[in-house]
Order: C-alpha cells, then structure tokens, then sequence
C-alpha cells in the first residue's frame, strides 16, 4: 500500500517513527509534510497529504498533530478526503469499515507509540464494509458537492 505521512512539529516524533515501521511492513511510505523540531503550522501538511491521496497518488495517508483535531478539519475541506480522527482501535476499524476513511488523523500529545502502532495496524487491514455504509459515504460526497444528501438514494444520487 502507498502511504503518505505529514505531521507539524507536535507529531513529528511519531512520525519518523512510523516511517520505518511501516516500511519493515512491505508499505511504500513517503514523509510528504514535515518541519522537524521547528514549529510549523498543521494545515500545511494536512493539505499536501490530503491533496496526495485524493488524486489517487497515495491509497492513504496518516497524518499527525497534537490532539489530531486541527489535522482532522484541515484534511476534510479537501474534496475525495475523508480524514477521521481516531484514538483507538474501535475507532481506527469503524472508521474503515463504516465511513471508508481514507485519511488517518492521530494525535502526538496523547498517544504513545505502542497504541499508535496498533491503531495503524488495525485501520490498514480493515476493509470497507460498503452495503448501506456506502449510501452513507455517497450523502458525503454529495454534501461535499454542494448538493442535498437527502437525494442519495442506494449509493447514487
């Protein structure tokens, strides 16, 4: 799988961490937003990976910030990105299997590295469950649109 990762200077710990981690796993995994230790600003990397992954050059993307929740809003005005702020592994396969998630928001204050692996691990193997969660995913694209999602009617509008 073709990962893209960016993180501002509060998630760059794990990030650098998770590089390797996921590539000793056969990924193909890309650092695309970061600045080290010097503080920068979460959008920044929120847009680069956002924009990497909804053009299809990337199947996902991981980002990270200190609580996930700017990283989260940012990634989600990009069109395609469904970015889902996740802080277990309940939440990292319901994020897959319900809402298809394409975009993993973590946070870098509040979670160690072992739950971060294991979070990471468990929203790479899940897959979409699709079904009446796929109606669910097609009323998000049409608000993302600008149309009314109350005219998607079994995944199409």
């Amino acid at each position: 799988m073709r990962i893209a990762l960016g993180t501002d200077h509060r998630g760059a710990e794990i990030i650098r961490a998770l590089l390797p981690y996921l590539q000793g796993k056969g990924h193909e995994v890309v650092i695309l937003g970061e600045c080290g230790a010097t503080s920068c600003d979460y959008p920044d990397s929120a847009f680069v990976v956002g924009r990497a992954v909804a053009e299809g050059r990337f199947d996902r993307g991981i980002l990270v910030c200190g609580s996930g929740i700017g990283m989260t809003i940012a990634a989600n005005k990009i069109d395609g990105v469904r970015a889902a702020l996740v802080t277990d592994e309940l939440t990292a396969e319901l994020s897959r299997s319900h809402n298809d998630a394409n975009i993993l928001c973590l946070s870098g204050d509040l979670l160690g590295q072992p739950l971060v692996r294991r979070i990471v691990d468990v929203w790479l193997a899940t897959a979409f469950e699709g079904g009446r969660h796929a109606r669910r995913v097609a009323k998000i694209k049409a608000i993302e649109d600008g149309r009314d999602p109350a005219g998607v009617v079994n995944g199409s509008a």
